[in-house]
């Protein structure tokens, strides 16, 4: 430390007054270096912590407690610097009921943890044939807390962004008229059905027949004088052999027309598939086809009939980097709506159960993203323990409460670590001991030069 006062002045007497002044000084002057200093790396970031719709510094009461953050007595305490993102299916709830430990990791999102935070959260699954607010409802019930529309996304849901594409669309899977109705929901101006096919001519699938409720929820049409524009499978097929066969007749057509068949075998309308999964974790003790087997089956089944053309298709859902950035921009909307955040959040944790999908589409999407997509797989669903992931996540846990605690204690440990220094531990000089010595005073002592 080099000290050069210009005529430094000595004082004795209020001995207490100079050292207690000295030291708000020179905790002064420590607080601007370190805010002068450069900034972390995004990825070293500390998490910041504010109230709702506000944003604010924790006090040095608070810093030095125990834990990194006191909660707040009246604003409500949010995490606005990182957030999480959840598969359903195998993460969240299996067969139809919650995973025990999803409950209480609802709980701790919302607030219920030492730090007394609340940390923003959306849901991404794959699954669909609902419209998000039945499938909000049913979540909300399994995991018991209120969950809204506007942080959920279906594996159909930015299929919502073709309405605008395509006016007659046939939509495939799903129970009865569910996926119809989601569809027109969308904006789809004109929804068909495979029923709708079937019920103009039996003969289209010579092995389903409709049921009397599926006779009278089926539209009379004249597919004469429809063209399909585009193709959407929203959900799981119930009935593959049936969907197959319409799936396959439209591709083949004449630019859509059912009942024509193409000379050339590419005229057909574009296929879009709510996601590839070809397996999912489900009641049954090892997993069940999903809707990536349909998508192959379709494909296969087309180039060996058209004698080795290749059908192209599109999926939409985990891991296509469409839906990373359908999620990017409803996580942005949900944290400014509900808890005024207007930043995005320099880390995202996705917490899933498959690495071909949930796993391999968080780290590709990692890649490009402007913020921190953090890879989290569980083991209660898809992934086997003991097996090797085709891709590999940040970090492997047990289960979606682990992942919480382990997303939100390493954002607390960065904070602790990104905290500006603080003066601690100073000695305290009684006035007995001060009877011959003699200290700068603080008017004279802020300009000097202080090295280490």
């Amino acid at each position: 430390m080099s000290l050069e006062p210009q005529q430094p002045t000595f004082h004795r007497g209020s001995f207490a007054d100079e050292i207690e002044t000295a030291r708000t000084d020179l905790a002064r002057k420590l607080l601007v270096t370190d805010s002068s200093a450069p900034s972390p790396s995004e990825s070293e970031t500390a998490p910041s912590l504010s109230p709702a719709a506000s944003a604010t510094s924790s006090s040095p009461e608070s810093d030095a407690a125990v834990s990194p953050i006191s909660p707040p007595v009246d604003d409500e305490l949010v995490a606005d610097s990182f957030a999480f993102a959840f598969d359903i299916d195998g993460v969240l709830v299996r067969g139809g009921r919650p995973i025990p430990e999803a409950i209480q990791a609802m709980k701790v999102l919302n607030g219920e943890n030492k730090y007394g935070i609340k940390v923003p959260y959306i849901f991404l699954t794959n699954g669909g044939g609902k419209t998000e607010e039945e499938r909000c409802g049913d979540l909300s019930r399994q995991l018991d807390i209120e969950i809204s529309p506007a942080q959920f996304i279906c594996g159909h849901t930015p299929m919502s962004e073709m309405a605008d594409k395509y006016d007659t669309v046939l939509v495939v899977g799903g129970e009865g008229e569910k996926c119809r109705k989601v569809a027109q929901g969308y904006g789809f101006k004109d929804v068909v059905t495979p029923g709708d096919i079937i019920k103009a001519n039996a003969a289209t699938t010579p092995f389903r027949k409709l049921t009397e409720e599926e006779l009278r929820n089926s539209k009379e049409r004249d597919f004469s004088k429809v063209t399909i524009e585009a193709i959407f499978v929203f959900a799981d097929s119930r009935d593959w052999a049936g969907d197959l066969q319409i799936i396959l007749d439209l591709a083949m057509s004449k630019g859509g027309r059912i009942g024509t068949l193409s000379e050339t075998f590419d005229e057909g309308p574009p296929i879009f598939f709510s996601h590839n999964d070809v397996v999912w974790s489900a009641a049954h003790d090892n997993v069940r086809l999903g809707m990536g087997a349909l998508r192959g089956i379709v494909e296969y089944t087309f180039k060996e009939v058209t004698k080795g053309k290749t059908l192209q298709t599109h999926a939409f859902g985990k891991p296509q980097i469409g839906t990373f950035e359908f999620a990017t921009r409803l996580l942005k909307r949900w944290r400014k709506n509900e808890h005024g955040l207007n930043a995005p959040p320099n880390t995202v944790y996705f917490v899933g159960d498959t690495p071909e999908s949930d796993i391999r589409g968080t780290n590709q999407y990692n890649e490009k993203s402007e913020n921190d997509w953090y890879s989290i797989l569980v083991k209660t669903g898809v992934y086997q323990e003991g097996t090797e992931p085709a891709y590999k996540p940040r970090v492997t846990v047990n289960t979606v409460l682990d992942a919480v605690n382990h997303g939100i204690e390493r954002e607390m440990e960065r904070r602790k670590k990104n905290q500006p220094r603080k003066l601690t531990d100073m000695p305290k000089l009684s006035l007995e001991e001060a009877q011959d010595m003699a200290v700068f005073s603080p008017t004279e002592e802020r300009p000097l030069e202080l090295t280490t």
